[in-house]
Formats: C-alpha cells, structure tokens, sequence
C-alpha cells in the first residue's frame, strides 16, 4: 500500500510595523492573514517579528538591531524565507537579501506567487504573468550594476546596451504582448457573454475564503473547486441554476483581499466584468471571522473602483455554524460589550437592521437556512426577469413555494 506524501513545508518568520497608521492590534490582525497567505503558498510559520517605528528605515524596512535579531533567528533555525508585511522598495529587498542571505518576500509578491500557482485557464494564468511582469520592472534597477558600464576600446564606442537595459525592454515587450493578449481575451469574454442571451445574471462576490465557491456548489450542484485556503478560486466560473422554473446564470468571482496589489487591481479589473454586467450581486460575508466588518470594507471599496457599488445586492452572511462569542457574566460590571461578545441575534440589532430583507444568515457547508436563501434569491431575479419581460409574468409566482 502506497504511503500518502505529507507536505514539505518551507520555514518562513514574518516581520511586521507598528506605525500611526496601523496600532499593534491591527498589525496582529494583518500578520493573521499573512500566516494564513505563507500557509496557502506552502510555508510554515516558525515566528512573528514586530517593531514599532513611525519612520520605516530607508536602507532596510526596520532597524539595524532588530534587523541582527532577525539575523540570528534565520542563521539558528535554517529558515527558507522572511515575509514582510508591507511592501519593500527594490533597495530594501536587496539590502535585506545581502544581511540575511535567504528569500526576502513582501506580501505583494506572497499573493503574485499564490496566485501563480493558483491560475488553471490560460486567461488567469496571462493575468498573472502580466502583474508579476508589472511588479518585477521597477526591481531590475541595479540588479546588473557590474555591466552598466560600456567597455571601451575598438569597436565599442558609441552608443550600446547594457545587460540592465536589455532585461528592461525584453520585460516591457512582454508587458505590451500580454496587455495585447489580454484584449483579444476580452473581445472573445465579452462575445461569450453577449450569446448568453437575457438572463438574469447573479454574481458571488466577497472576501477571499469566506465561502463563495461552496455555496456556489450548493446552489448549482456543480464541482467548482473549494478549499479552506486563500484564493482558491481565480477563474470566473458561471453556471446556469433554476429555482422553480425560473432560470439565471450565478457566477463565481475572484476572492478580494485587503492590501490587493496594485498590479492584481488591475489586472484583474477585466475578470471583474462578471461583477460590472451582473443584475444582482451576492455578497457573502464569513460572519465567523473577527475582522468580518474590515472585509465588507474592503470588498465594497473595490466595488467603488470597478463602479459597481451601487448595484443591487443582497449581503449573505455565512458559516454561522462556526460563529463564537465571548460571554459576559451578570455580575461583571467592568467588561465593556463589544461586537466580540455580541449573539447573532446582537448583530441583527446593529447596523444590519438597515439592511432590512437585504441580509440572510446561512451556513453554505451545513445546508442550513438555504431555504430562505433560495426564497429570497428566486424573488429577487424574479422581480428583474418580468421588469425585464413583462409578458412572461403569468410564467413564475411571487413565491418559490407557490410551485
């Protein structure tokens, strides 16, 4: 019998900074999601430094003593790679590389290596390349400082090309070539979508691992890949479902992250089109995750920058089956009650009272309340099919449950 591999995974320390604009409680939230980004790109995480400082060090990102403690943790303990919560100039990358001499990754490139990995269709994978092309120009700088001086002597006077300018134009040319690739992809997307014809589009939109992929199972019962790992999904995927008799097209979108690369952004704008062009969107929000209120943040700040904030949208809150909250006893009159104690039925008394009918609470691995959430999802299309075709009204009731 054949012996199952276990994983390889490479040791890795993260580094983060306390400063004005991020507090240790926010820096310990983001280096969470970093360990969760080292864990999904293979690495295992052996240590957290922290050091507070409100003007970053030019040379090297932290200070020089903090820097030799860094050191001697990677020499002791052979660590693979040191993950920077923030982004590193090309100077500090190389600086830091020279000290301690193994991988020096920032958080950009973490989510341009995961998402190398994670791209399967040739659109994603030309999307990815593009923005690790993007990331990887400005870094060339002073890579080849030993060939950019032009020899002298016979022969090699007059003007020349350096090693460095050679790598720069063979990575802008790819740049141009994939942009150019990239919109004859689009052409041929945006084709596919106009043969689709007029139904109703709904698209599942959130933050990266909150469920989007498994509730797209469930409601379509289709094999879209789901995994307890970040970005596990990158291709749109777009299936056809029918509630009752009525039938729309859901898709699956791309998981959105705080602190996305520029690069990402705007690579990706294109796949977002399923985003731009859907009738009605589905927010799915991990209410069992601390930080599920920054997520929502984030996801509609991209919203904003895809213009697509105002669409018609229906938030989903998940996984309320893994939702703690810490209690507070009756005689403890000192503790504050705080969203961390809160029951869902506090939650509901929130904020997300205005949202009235526009917010469901489901759990998309157990199944549960899905009844509501066909319900409201049917009425809902519903609603745009017959504003949409108004003499098939007679064709679908008010109510799923009137079948």
């Amino acid at each position: 019998m054949l012996e199952k591999k276990s994983i390889d995974y490479e040791k890795t320390v993260l580094i983060g900074i306390i400063n004005r604009e991020q507090n240790d409680v926010k820096v310990r939230e983001y280096l969470d999601e970093l360990e969760f980004l080292a864990y999904t790109a293979g690495g295992e995480v052996c240590k957290r430094f922290v050091q507070r400082m409100d003007v970053p060090n030019p040379k090297t990102l932290i200070g020089s003593g903090k820097m030799q403690e860094v050191e001697a943790y990677v020499e002791a303990y052979e660590i693979g790679s040191v993950i920077f919560d923030d982004e590193l100039t090309p100077a500090q990358q190389r600086n830091i590389e020279k000290q301690l001499r193994c991988k020096i990754i920032d958080r950009t490139s973490l989510i341009l290596d995961i998402f190398a990995q994670r791209a399967q269709t040739s659109y994603a994978r030309t999307q990815v390349e593009l923005a690790q092309y993007e990331y990887l120009l400005p870094r060339l700088t002073g890579l080849w400082t030993h060939l950019e001086r032009q020899k002298g002597g016979i022969g090699m006077r007059g003007p020349g090309e350096t090693e460095i300018e050679t790598d720069r134009r063979i990575v802008r040319d790819r740049i141009t070539l994939l942009k150019k690739k990239l919109l004859k992809i689009d052409r041929q997307m945006s084709t596919q979508r106009s043969n689709r014809g007029a139904l109703v589009r709904v698209a599942l939109i959130g933050y990266t691992n909150v469920g989007k992929s498994t509730l797209m199972n469930v409601v379509s019962k289709s094999k879209v890949f789901a995994e307890n790992k970040l970005f596990a999904t990158l291709d749109t995927t777009v299936r056809k479902v029918v509630l009752g008799n009525l039938p729309f097209l859901l898709s699956d979108t791309v998981g959105f992250i705080r602190k996305l690369p520029t690069q990402l952004v705007e690579s990706f704008k294109s796949t977002l089109d399923e985003v731009r062009e859907a009738d009605l969107l589905l927010h799915i929000v991990d209410i069992s995750h601390p930080q599920f209120e920054e997520h929502i943040a984030s996801v509609n700040s991209i919203l904003s920058e895809i213009e697509s904030a105002d669409k018609k949208s229906i938030m989903v809150f998940n996984k309320i089956d893994q939702y703690e909250h810490e209690t507070i006893e009756e005689d403890d009159l000192v503790t504050e009650k705080t969203g961390k104690h809160f029951t869902l039925s506090d939650w509901e008394q929130t904020w997300m009272q205005r949202l009235g009918n526009r917010a469901l609470f489901i759990s998309a691995l157990n199944k549960e309340n899905l009844d509501d959430f066909r319900k409201r999802v049917y009425n809902e299309v519903r609603d745009i099919h017959v504003t949409r075709f108004p003499y098939n009204n007679f064709l679908y009731p008010e109510h799923l449950d009137e079948y």
